[in-house]
């Protein structure tokens, strides 16, 4: 039995079919999110039709932040729950989830049999998010992975002190102004978002083994910097940008 996961994200929509029988992934693939989430998802399971995996749906569910404007999905399950399922199948010895989407952050908390025992979740403030890094990436004028490696040949650190995107938008301005280098912001801004992170775990009771998820997670630097911060590993999928599609698969059976 195959199964369709469906994650309308603020940025990106993913699918992902699973093979419920073989406990894998048969397919997956992303793209931006439009204005019409419904028109993103179409055209995911179109490219998904040559494959012929698609024919053999017998479930749907769907998550995200636009999983209520999707109409077709047989059910519609939280990205808590969509998250902590996925990276319990991919790391079984998880007890803590960070997930940096676009717009928002989550931490979930597990026990020691995989179930949530609570959670937190940024949805009003962009730093601590994919668009904070997005704005620090058209300020610094490169994309986000040349980001992460300018990041990673810092060799000063500097404050950045603001913990609003407007406000920090306007700080970084003026630290290039007064010379601060590309790669010293770069990482300020990285080691930001990481103690933006700790503060909002902070409520919680987490423990090791931590799961790094969510698109953000491709930031190797930002890894580097949570890692740092947190003093622990970070485990992270191989492909992060997925997981809450993955996780909603599993649960469509």
């Amino acid at each position: 039995m195959k199964t369709l996961g469906i994650d309308i994200g603020s940025r990106n929509t993913k699918i992902v079919i699973f093979d419920q029988s073989q406990a894998q992934i048969a397919f997956k693939a992303w793209q931006a999110t439009e204005i019409n989430p419904s028109s993103a998802v179409d055209k995911l399971i179109q490219a998904a039709a040559p494959s012929q995996e698609i024919q053999d749906i017998a479930s749907s569910c769907v998550t995200g932040y636009g999983r209520k404007m999707y109409k077709r999905a047989d059910a519609i399950k939280s990205e808590i729950v969509c998250h902590a399922e996925a990276c319990k199948y991919l790391f079984p010895e998880v007890r803590t989830v960070i997930d940096i989407g676009g717009q928002d952050s989550k931490i979930i908390s597990l026990n020691e049999d995989g179930e949530i025992i609570d959670f937190v979740m940024n949805d009003k403030c962009a730093a601590g998010t994919g668009r904070f890094l997005e704005m620090t990436a058209i300020k610094l004028q490169c994309d986000l992975p040349k980001l992460s490696q300018l990041a990673a040949e810092s060799d000063t650190d500097i404050p950045l002190n603001s913990t609003c995107v407007v406000f920090a938008e306007s700080e970084i301005i003026g630290l290039l102004a007064t010379g601060n280098s590309v790669p010293n912001i770069a990482r300020a801004v990285h080691k930001s978002i990481a103690r933006r992170i700790y503060a909002q775990m902070s409520p919680l009771q987490c423990q090791a083994p931590i799961v790094f998820t969510g698109g953000v997670a491709q930031s190797a630097d930002l890894v580097y910097c949570l890692a740092n911060l947190l003093n622990t590993e970070l485990l992270i999928p191989d492909d992060p940008e997925i997981t809450g599609a993955l996780g909603a698969a599993i649960l469509a059976k």
